[in-house]
């Protein structure tokens, strides 16, 4: 399984519906709080190219926007990595 992170920020409903969505699948995953952490801020601008958390990265695939539109993303990235 390929690296996931998911780059968070407090009181977000979408944060929290990717990571209960990501731990109903047994995904391990790394949670980045961007709003407290300037570097994760920075990596994830990079990464993905946007300022607004969520945004969950599986590997080199970076997917944002809320919870409803990542889903079926997520869902595709994680049959494909075996998940």
């Amino acid at each position: 399984m390929k690296t996931v992170t998911v780059y968070t920020v407090p009181g977000c409903a979408s944060c929290e519906a990717i990571k209960r969505f990501l731990g109903a699948r047994q995904v391990a995953y790394t949670e980045k709080n961007v709003r407290e952490d300037p570097a994760a801020l920075a990596e994830m601008q990079a990464r993905a190219n946007v300022r607004i958390a969520p945004v969950t990265v599986i590997g080199e695939q970076a997917f944002y926007g809320t919870f409803d539109d990542q889903r079926p993303l997520l869902e595709a990235a994680l049959r494909h990595n075996d998940a």
